[in-house]
């Protein structure tokens, strides 16, 4: 085992279904890391064969479950000058998977941390969308329960921006049929499944296309929805008084006030000098 001054985390961005994606420097970090951190250690053993490398180190189980349990002593390996890899069933770490704990305390630690890149599920369905790709958000998973699932895909309606969802194959069907309801029947939306696997499959449509033809058929495996962002409204559609009170709604959850015009600039389809004029105009008015 390596004995240097510090130690090191590194995140492995692990193929989604195909081993053939996985790097050859991925192969090097499983083989001579001191510590890999896997989500499934069979899954691990399995990759390893199959890229042909075997890791030289201690390989420990690391999952939601036992996340928070396993962090001290995974610190405390790092803290001692040795190498710990972290790897996930598919895609990086941290990114709706185990790590982000660990990440977060090595780096209040000093600790340095790097990631070998690969594939990500994220990025992997937006390329093959279909849908625009310049500007896009990730959500990770909605909320399990329904009321709440819904008042978020009602907060992200005017989002222009492309969206991002993971979703499980038993929540899928009510998941997509919420989205039709509040983001609309004719948005633009695609589901991927078992991305880079033997039945990967992409289906392309309306939000209400969709909904039918997963009620239809209920998809399974791992799933990534892509749905596109809000037409922004033609200028002037708001008068001064909805601007005022878009701001002000943003400036009530925290956020700084350029930031809210900017933001309800941009979701509207202004110039943020537009916005800064209307709030003059209301503020003269109350004034009167």
């Amino acid at each position: 085992m390596s004995t240097a001054a510090s130690g090191r985390l590194i995140l492995l961005g692990a193929p989604l279904g195909n081993p053939a994606d996985a790097s050859p420097r991925i192969a090097e970090i499983i083989r001579t890391a001191d510590v890999v951190a896997a989500e499934d250690t069979r899954r691990l053993q399995r990759l390893a064969r199959e890229i042909g490398v075997s890791p030289e180190g201690k390989v420990v189980s690391y999952f939601e479950g036992n996340e928070s349990e396993r962090e001290g002593g995974l610190l405390e390996v790092l803290e001692a000058g040795f190498t710990v890899a972290v790897i996930t069933d598919g895609g990086m770490p941290s990114v709706s998977d185990p790590g982000f704990r660990l990440v977060r305390a090595a780096v209040a630690a000093g600790i340095a941390v790097t990631s070998v890149p690969g594939p990500s599920a994220v990025t992997t369905a937006l390329a093959v969308s279909g849908l625009p790709c310049d500007r896009f958000c990730f959500e990770g998973f909605p909320p399990r329960k329904p009321g709440a699932r819904r008042q978020l895909f009602a907060l992200l309606a005017d989002e222009q921006r492309t969206m991002v969802f993971f979703e499980s194959p038993h929540r899928v069907e009510q998941t997509v049929a919420d989205m039709r309801d509040e983001f609309g029947a004719d948005r633009q939306a695609a589901l991927c499944r078992e991305l880079t696997k033997t039945y990967e499959e992409v289906r392309r449509g309306t939000l209400a296309e969709l909904a039918e033809s997963v009620a239809a058929d209920a998809p399974r495996g791992e799933i990534t929805l892509v749905v596109a962002g809000a037409e922004p409204p033609e200028p002037g559609e708001l008068s001064d008084a909805d601007i005022a009170a878009a701001v002000a709604a943003r400036e009530a959850d925290g956020m700084p006030r350029k930031a809210a015009m900017s933001d309800v600039a941009q979701r509207h389809g202004l110039k943020r000098r537009d916005v800064f004029d209307a709030l003059l105009r209301v503020k003269g008015d109350d004034d009167d």
